[in-house]
């Protein structure tokens, strides 16, 4: 009997755990291949792709999300975008996320400032969105804007449809590993909000490839000043030599944001 394929088995190991159950297994399958490579085994290989999904996605949550009851308190609200009840639910759930929650004290003005000069906006496509797309209400959209979500767990980007069918969003979210397989749809602008680092970690040069490749009129790129634990660690000077060397031999055109909690930089290609 032939024996099981030592990365099928590793997928297999790792879906059955809870924590990691709903994210995209070509996820898995990518970052298993790389620590299998490495390690002397298939149980430590195993240890390391759980301590990189971990790093990747579990850390930024408070605790696992329950979807089904954040879909049945927006069955209660508007379907507005502009009503503050329905705000005030975004916001809420946005809590459950590191990343979405340090943007909350600047959301207001966030996406206003980054984005004013290419009101109103017509097509969004957002990669590793995690909670990004509840902060539709706060970003300046055409009516018909066309808005694009992807990321790894399944039940999030399931929770993400429900929200643009609820609100009337024209908007599709898709679950997939944008490692390997970048979106070439064309938009006016693309938001990668603080996950260049953290795709880094699993593949070198993929800040670059994305840059280059996304198919998009303009790139709103952010990074976080501070690390999960609460350290800035000259982060924000950092992040910003690297985005330099990103763009190094590029005749685009870069505005710089500086927030609070965040850096942010536009690029127009």
């Amino acid at each position: 009997m032939k024996e099981k394929d030592p990365l099928d088995q590793l997928v297999s190991i790792i879906l059955t755990k809870p924590k990691y159950q709903n994210i995209h297994p070509d996820f898995i399958r990518h970052i298993g291949k790389q620590e299998l490579v490495k390690r002397t085994n298939l149980k430590e290989a195993v240890k390391a792709t759980r301590s990189k999904l971990h790093q990747v996605g579990a850390a930024y949550f408070d605790c696992k999300p329950d979807y089904s009851a954040r879909q049945a308190q927006m069955k209660g609200l508007s379907k507005d975008n502009e009503n503050n009840k329905l705000k005030a639910f975004c916001q809420l759930v946005m809590q459950n996320h590191a990343s979405s929650r340090e943007r909350l004290p600047i959301l207001k003005t966030f996406f206003n400032e980054t984005l004013a000069k290419l009101t109103p906006i017509t097509s969004v496509l957002d990669l590793a969105c995690g909670f990004n797309p509840l902060a539709i209400p706060w970003m300046p959209l055409n009516k018909n804007s066309c808005y694009l979500a992807y990321d790894i767990y399944h039940d999030l980007i399931a929770f993400i449809n429900y929200f643009f069918t609820y609100t009337a969003v024209k908007g599709k979210a898709v679950t997939a590993n944008i490692i390997t397989d970048i979106p070439h749809s064309p938009v006016q602008i693309a938001l990668l909000l603080k996950s260049l680092p953290c795709l880094e970690q699993f593949e070198k040069g993929i800040s670059r490839r994305l840059l280059n490749k996304i198919n998009a009129r303009h790139l709103l790129v952010s990074y976080p000043i501070h690390s999960l634990s609460g350290k800035s660690k000259g982060m924000r000077e950092n992040y910003t030599r690297q985005l330099n060397e990103l763009i190094k031999y590029k005749s685009w055109e870069v505005e710089r944001f500086d927030f609070p909690s965040e850096l942010a930089f536009l690029i127009h290609k």
